[in-house]
């Protein structure tokens, strides 16, 4: 069996369960997960159960979007040129896309520049200034970074480059010191007017190349989406109504790019989900960027042609391939590593480097290490000079905001509250380790740091049915902020004798004496013979519409079970 985890399970609100149930004609069991999910106003709740695109906010609440366009439209007028520096993830490959498109809607043939994740790192290269002289521009367009390339933005504005930010990262604690000959747009600002936070990079730039070209640009809403949620922002508020919308926009995308990508990886037949988003697509695009360059990913977004596309989706599945190669690789050496030299009394924050790891997988790396030991793990790959490394957190640590109680043993870093990048001196690594530990032994208590479920309501399995079922396709799609409900049912038993099924996938009937269901736990044969042995059993589950051999039954995916 596994370790026990903690079960926090929802407080039910019986008068605001009422009140929405009544107002908006749904079940209590509905407007309790509503109010789960923070959404207690009747009209916020209408709004969140009926997605539309009208719902969008105007992209010139951004206090500074008036001023962008009209400087970008200076620069259409006078046929200067328009560079892009984007970063080299989904995120900023998607925001690049659609930036450029708008531009050439005016004329305009934007430059652009990825950095490379190796060599460059994160966020407007230290050679920004050269690069853009060189090539002539005179007006330079961040796409999902920027706000922390303060250095780099003076030297450009100086100089007489125009600079906009497009950008979703958190600022650092010298956010004043930002130029004021630059124009910024990043919900995230202390003083952002905007109504909406947690947009993704895309969504920004989305925003902006909306206002620059007076349109809705439904049609840009496939990469919208896909840049959303691939990059885990919550799916919540407008990006709620970008996933939802945007969805089955990629189903029905006229993109060579995304069509020859959703065959080569084998979902150009299903019904897009945000797990084959966060899965399948999302990775295949970020391989190129972390194996190679993401100019390969751009290329294929912006590929024209059938012929062209499919190339280039060869491409990145291979880049893919050897992505996967190279994770496990480091994977199972960092396991080794904190296994034999980690103490997890003394490190709520595990940070761990050694030389030769690929700096382009170590975030994939970090997270599943998250997974693995439920506490927040920073992966270094170490060289002679400066060092970098990815981070992951768990929900209680706000990660970004410890590295910057840390600013001063960095070179530089970035990211959000769960995710981060960072560069380091070698001779500052012990130092930065004791540093953040001692942050976190001050923030992280022992439950914090053991796996936890969120349990949305416990349930009888007389309350479960299809209807029921299909009330809570309401709340798809399902993601950061908006997680699919788990329920939670006591004193259950077994009615048939347990099957494992192909992939260590568990199979059985449950049954509280009056109501029987199947239910199915992925790679949880482990549990066969517990349940087998035990007198009843708890059960933490998913239930959904099981489609088999076209026959439509309800089945309950396991998600946890605790014998007695």
């Amino acid at each position: 069996m596994h370790a026990r985890k903690i079960l926090n399970i929802a407080i039910p609100n019986p008068r605001l369960q009422n009140i929405l149930s009544k107002e908006l004609s749904i079940s209590s069991i509905l407007a309790q997960l509503l109010i789960n999910r923070g959404i207690t106003d009747t009209l916020e709740a209408e709004k969140f159960l009926n997605t539309k695109l009208e719902h969008l906010l105007d992209p010139f609440l951004f206090s500074g979007m008036q001023n962008a366009v009209n400087t970008a439209k200076l620069a259409a007028k006078h046929k200067e040129k328009v560079m892009v520096f984007s970063d080299y993830d989904v995120d900023g490959v998607t925001s690049l896309t659609i930036l450029k498109k708008a531009f050439a809607s005016s004329g305009i043939d934007a430059l652009h520049y990825i950095p490379h994740r190796i060599r460059e790192g994160y966020g407007l290269s230290k050679n920004i200034l050269h690069i853009a002289k060189e090539r002539g521009v005179k007006l330079l367009i961040t796409a999902d970074c920027g706000t922390n390339s303060r250095r780099q933005i003076k030297e450009l504005t100086n100089s007489g480059i125009r600079v906009i930010v497009t950008d979703h990262h958190e600022p650092d604690s010298h956010e004043e010191g930002f130029p004021d000959k630059a124009v910024i747009i990043n919900p995230k600002l202390k003083d952002s007017n905007y109504k909406y936070r947690d947009l993704a990079g895309v969504g920004v730039a989305y925003k902006f190349a909306q206002a620059f070209t007076g349109s809705a640009l439904e049609e840009d809403l496939d990469l919208v989406s896909l840049g959303t949620i691939a990059d885990s922002v919550p799916l919540t508020g407008e990006n709620r109504i970008i996933a939802k919308t945007g969805l089955s926009a990629i189903r029905r995308t006229k993109r060579p790019g995304l069509i020859a990508l959703m065959e080569s990886s084998g979902i150009n037949d299903k019904e897009i989900t945000p797990e084959f988003v966060s899965f399948i697509l999302g990775p295949r695009i970020n391989a190129s960027g972390r194996m190679d360059t993401a100019e390969v990913s751009l290329n294929l977004l912006m590929s024209q042609h059938k012929e062209e596309a499919c190339e280039l989706a060869r491409a990145v599945e291979l880049h893919n391939r050897q992505r996967q190669k190279v994770e496990n690789e480091i994977l199972e050496e960092a396991c080794n590593l904190i296994n034999t030299e980690v103490d997890f009394k003394e490190h709520k924050i595990v940070v761990i480097a050694r030389e030769g790891w690929h700096q382009g997988v170590l975030g994939i790396v970090a997270a599943k290490l998250v997974d693995k030991f439920s506490r927040p793990m920073i992966v270094i790959s170490l060289t002679d000079g400066l060092c970098r490394g990815s981070g992951r957190s768990v929900k209680n640590f706000h990660l970004f905001n410890g590295l910057s109680q840390c600013s001063e043993l960095l070179e530089n870093f970035g990211g959000h509250q769960h995710a981060i990048g960072l560069v380091i001196a070698k001779d500052n690594l012990q130092n930065f380790k004791d540093k953040i530990n001692r942050l976190a032994k001050e923030s992280l208590s022992v439950e914090d740091l053991m796996p936890s479920l969120e349990i949305d309501m416990e349930l009888g399995l007389s309350q479960l049915n299809d209807s029921f079922i299909r009330e809570l396709e309401m709340l798809e799609p399902f993601g950061a902020g908006n997680p699919e409900p788990l329920f939670y049912t006591k004193g259950l038993k077994i009615k048939n004798e347990p099957l494992i099924l192909s992939r260590d996938t568990l199979k059985l009937w449950v049954t509280d004496g009056s109501f029987t269901y199947p239910a199915i736990g992925f790679g949880m044969g482990s549990f066969k013979e517990s349940l087998r042995c035990c007198e009843s059993f708890d059960l933490v589950y998913t239930p959904r519409i099981d489609n088999w051999q076209g026959r439509e039954s309800l089945i309950l995916e396991i998600k946890e079970v605790f014998c007695k």
